[in-house]
C-alpha cells in the first residue's frame, strides 16, 4: 500500500524559513509528480506546488511563487518544499500529494488529481 508521509512543520517567526519533507513508503516515489498542498483554518485546500516525477518541470501558485522551492531527490526517496520569508498569511496545515498528474506552469495545482495524501504538518508563522 502507497503511504505519503509529510513532515517538518514547526513555529517559525515572520521572516523566517523552514523546510518540509514528503517521503515515501512502500513505493518508489520518483515515479510520480509530487504536490505540495495547504489548508487554513476556515479555508479551502490551496494548491501550492507541484514537480513532475524526473524534477524537470515545476508549478508554484502566485502567493508563494519567490518565496517557496519546490525539489526533490529521487535517490534518497524524498521531495522538499524550502519556504523562505515566511508570513502570517503562511500558516496553514500543510500536506504533500503523490500520482501520475501533469505539472507545468499551468497545471498540476488541483487537489482532486491526486489520490496519494500524507496527513499534514502544521505550519505556524508567528511572533
Amino acid at each position: 500500500q502507497l503511504h505519503v508521509v509529510d513532515s517538518g512543520g514547526s513555529l517559525v517567526q515572520p521572516g523566517g524559513s523552514l523546510r518540509l519533507s514528503c517521503a515515501a513508503s512502500g513505493f518508489t516515489l520518483g515515479y510520480y509528480a509530487i504536490g505540495w498542498f495547504r489548508q487554513a483554518p476556515g479555508k479551502d485546500r490551496e494548491g501550492i506546488s507541484c514537480i513532475t516525477n524526473s524534477g524537470s518541470r515545476t508549478n508554484y501558485a502566485d502567493s508563494v511563487k519567490g518565496r517557496f522551492a519546490i525539489s526533490r531527490d529521487n535517490a534518497k526517496n524524498m521531495v522538499y518544499l524550502q519556504m523562505n520569508n515566511l508570513k502570517p498569511e503562511d500558516t496553514a496545515v500543510y500536506y504533500c500529494a503523490a500520482d501520475n498528474v501533469v505539472c507545468d506552469e499551468r497545471h498540476g495545482l488541483e487537489y482532486e488529481l491526486y489520490d496519494y495524501w500524507g496527513k499534514g504538518t502544521l505550519v505556524t508563522v508567528s511572533s
